[in-house]
C-alpha cells in the first residue's frame, strides 16, 4: 500500500514546521529543502509541500534563505539559486536562460506554459508522488491520467500566474482575486505590519496548497476518473440506443461527461459525432442534453428544435407530439421528459429534423 491520501492529510495537520534547532552531526541531519526567504508565493509553497510527500523528503527541514552557502548544503533547492539542474536537484526558473515547459521537457505533453518551481517539481516527481498516495505503480494508467489532469487543472495555473502569463490578450473584464495563488499571497505580512516575519505565513501557505492538492487529487481519482468508465460504456452501447449512434444513455446521471466524451470519441475512432446524451435527474425524470461543439463554447453540435424552446408541459407535449414532455430551455441546449422513452423520442425527433451532411438519408 502507498502512503495514502488519508495519511497525507493527517500528516499535513499534525506535522510542525521544522525550526532551526540545535546543530547535529551531518550524518544525523534530516534532509533539507531550500527555498528563498522573504515574500513567498504559491509555487514554492506547493513545490516544498510536494517534495515532502516523497519518502526521501518526508522529514525534511525547510530552509528559507538566499545565502548561497546555506543553499549549497540543502539536498534540494526550489525557486532560488538561479539554476535548473535536476541531476543536482536544483529547480529554479528565474534565470534568463530558462524557458522550459511541459512540452519542452516531454514533447508528448501538450502544455506550453513556462514552468515555475511547482511545475518543475511536479514534472520530475509528480508520477512518483501520485503512485505513492494511491498505492499504485507509476506506470499504472490511472496514475498517468491523473498526472495529466492535475497538471492541466491545478499546477499549470500556478505556473502561469507565477510567470506572469495572462489567460487572454487585452484587459480582463473583471479581477480574479480568489485563486490559490492570490490566497497564498494574502498570507504574507501586510506592508505596514510591524512584524515582517514570513515563517508562520509560509507554514500556513504550505498547509493551504497541500489541502487543495490532496482534495483535488481525491476528486479526480474518486469522481472524475470513474465518470470516464461510464461514458466509455455508453459510447460502446450507443447503437443499442439508436441506430444512428448519435445518442448516449448514461446509467448514472450527474457525472462529468463532456471532457471524457470528446477525448473518447477521438481515442475510440467514433466516426459520427454524438449529438445528445440522456440521463435521469434527481427527481427521477429524464433529461436530453445537447453535446456542445467544444468544451468552452455554448454552441451545440445540434440543438433541440427552435419551436420547442421555452414551451412547457402539456403545451410542449402537444407541440412535439411526444407525451410526457416537461420543458425545453429557451436556448435549446437541454430538455426534459417524464420517461426515458420520451427523452429518447425528443432526441430522435431533433435528429430527424437536422440538415446538412449529417442528416439521415431516410
Amino acid at each position: 500500500m502507498g502512503f495514502g491520501l488519508r495519511a497525507a492529510r493527517l500528516l499535513l495537520r499534525s506535522r510542525p514546521m521544522p525550526g532551526p534547532g540545535p546543530k547535529r552531526p551531518r550524518s544525523a541531519m534530516a534532509p533539507r529543502i531550500g527555498t528563498h526567504n522573504g515574500t513567498f508565493h504559491c509555487d514554492e509553497a506547493l513545490a516544498c509541500y510536494l517534495l515532502r510527500l516523497l519518502p526521501q523528503y518526508r522529514d525534511a527541514e525547510i530552509i528559507r534563505t538566499r545565502e548561497p552557502q546555506l543553499l549549497s548544503e540543502c539536498n534540494v533547492v526550489v525557486d532560488v539559486g538561479g539554476e535548473y539542474d535536476p541531476q543536482k536537484h536544483r529547480y529554479d526558473h528565474h534565470q534568463r536562460s530558462f524557458a522550459q515547459s511541459m512540452h519542452c521537457l516531454r514533447p508528448d505533453k501538450p502544455w506550453k506554459t513556462k514552468l515555475s518551481s511547482a511545475g518543475l517539481v511536479y514534472f520530475h516527481f509528480g508520477s512518483q508522488i501520485l503512485a505513492s498516495l494511491l498505492g499504485l505503480k507509476e506506470e499504472d494508467p490511472v496514475v498517468q491520467a491523473l498526472y495529466d489532469k492535475l497538471y492541466e487543472n491545478f499546477v499549470e495555473e500556478i505556473d502561469a500566474i507565477d510567470n506572469g502569463i495572462a489567460q487572454w490578450d487585452g484587459e480582463p473584464r473583471y479581477a480574479m482575486t480568489t485563486n490559490l495563488s492570490a490566497r497564498v499571497g494574502y498570507l504574507n505580512p501586510r506592508w505596514n505590519d510591524k512584524d515582517q516575519d514570513t515563517e508562520a505565513g509560509f507554514k500556513k501557505a504550505m498547509e493551504l496548497v497541500g489541502r487543495e492538492f490532496l482534495d483535488r487529487l481525491d476528486y479526480y481519482h474518486r469522481a472524475w476518473l470513474p465518470a470516464r468508465t461510464l461514458v466509455e460504456e455508453a459510447i460502446q452501447k450507443r447503437f443499442k440506443v439508436d441506430l444512428s449512434g448519435e445518442i448516449l444513455v448514461f446509467s448514472q446521471g450527474g457525472c462529468p461527461w463532456k471532457e471524457h466524451l470528446f477525448s473518447l470519441e477521438s481515442e475510440l475512432g467514433v466516426e459520427k459525432p454524438i449529438k445528445f446524451v440522456l440521463y435521469a435527474d434527481q427527481n427521477g425524470q429524464w433529461r436530453v442534453q445537447c453535446v456542445p461543439a467544444g468544451l468552452h463554447t455554448f454552441q451545440n453540435r445540434l440543438s433541440l428544435p427552435e419551436e420547442w424552446r421555452g414551451v412547457r408541459d402539456e403545451a410542449l407535449s402537444q407541440l412535439s407530439g411526444i407525451p410526457g414532455s416537461v420543458f425545453v430551455h429557451a436556448s435549446g441546449f437541454i430538455g426534459g421528459n417524464r420517461t426515458q422513452e420520451g427523452a429518447l423520442r425528443m432526441a430522435q425527433s431533433a435528429l430527424a429534423r437536422q440538415t446538412g451532411p449529417d442528416a439521415p438519408s431516410s
